[in-house]
C-alpha cells in the first residue's frame, strides 16, 4: 500500500470512478486542487444549518451570520471571481434548509462517524454523515448546488448508502439551490453500498502493484476534458506531471 493511504472514503472512491488520473494526483501524489467558492459556500451553509438545528430556538438571522462568517473566513485568501455572487446566496440557502430540516426536530447525531470494513477489504471505508434523527429513522446529507438534479446523483447515492448500512435507517439527500430545495429518499441502498465495496476492491488491487506513488502516473493519462481539469492550475499541474 502507498504510505498515507490508510482508509477509503466515499469521496475518494467516487473520484477514482469518475476521474482516476485526478485520484492519483490528489490521494497518491498528494497535490490537492484549490477549493473554490461553490465548495466553501457548501461548508458555510452547513455550519449555519447545524447551528440552527443544534439550537432550534436560535434566530434565523444568527444562523445566517454563522454561515456568512464561515464563508468569509474560508474565502479570505481566495481569488475566485465568483466570491460575491456565491456569498449573496448563502442566506437563502440557510433559510430554505432550516425550514425543511427543523421539521424533524433536533438531530441526535451530527457529523457522525461511520466505518465499514467488509470481509476481503484491507482498509475500512470511512465517512461522516451530516444529520441523523434516530426517532424518525433518517440519516440526511445536505448538498448545495446551482442546479437542482431531477434525482439523486450516483456518487451521492454511494456516499449515503454507507451511512444507512444494513440497518433500518433511511437515507435522504437534501439538495439546496439558491432558489429551490428538494429532499430525495435513497432507494436500493444496499446495491449502492455494494458498488462502493467493489470500487474499493479495485483500488486495493491497483495499490498492490507498487509502493511508489509516481508509478501510478504511468497508468492513467489526465482527462483534460473532465471538469476536474478545467482550471488553469489543474491544467498546469497536468503539464508538469505528465507533460500534456
Amino acid at each position: 500500500m502507498i504510505a498515507g493511504y490508510e482508509r477509503h472514503s466515499p469521496s475518494k472512491l467516487n473520484l477514482f470512478a469518475e476521474c482516476p488520473s485526478m485520484w492519483v494526483v490528489e490521494y497518491l501524489i498528494g497535490e490537492r486542487q484549490p477549493v473554490g467558492a461553490p465548495a466553501h459556500r457548501g461548508s458555510a451553509v452547513e455550519d449555519g444549518v447545524s447551528h440552527g438545528l443544534n439550537d432550534l430556538s436560535a434566530p434565523l438571522r444568527d444562523c445566517i451570520e454563522v454561515a456568512e462568517r464561515k464563508y468569509d473566513s474560508l474565502m479570505a485568501l481566495s481569488g475566485d471571481p465568483r466570491r460575491e455572487k456565491y456569498r449573496e446566496t448563502v442566506s437563502d440557502m440557510v433559510t430554505a434548509a432550516l425550514a425543511e430540516l427543523r421539521e424533524y426536530g433536533k438531530p441526535d447525531g451530527m457529523q457522525g462517524l461511520v466505518e465499514w470494513q467488509p470481509e476481503g477489504l484491507k482498509l475500512p471505508i470511512v465517512g461522516y454523515y451530516d444529520y441523523q434523527w434516530t426517532r424518525h429513522g433518517i440519516v440526511a446529507d445536505l448538498k448545495t448546488t446551482e442546479r437542482m438534479p431531477s434525482e439523486i446523483k450516483l456518487g451521492h447515492a454511494r456516499q449515503v448508502s454507507l451511512y444507512v448500512g444494513g440497518g433500518n435507517m433511511a437515507g435522504h439527500l437534501i439538495y439546496c439551490t439558491p432558489r429551490k430545495l428538494e429532499a430525495y429518499k435513497l432507494e436500493n441502498a444496499q446495491e449502492h453500498r455494494e458498488q462502493l465495496r467493489k470500487i474499493a476492491v479495485i483500488v486495493e488491487e491497483l495499490l498492490s502493484l507498487s509502493d511508489n506513488p509516481r508509478y501510478y502516473l504511468k497508468l492513467f493519462a489526465p482527462a483534460l476534458d473532465n471538469f476536474y481539469f478545467n482550471t488553469p492550475e489543474a491544467r498546469a499541474m497536468a503539464y508538469r506531471l505528465w507533460g500534456i
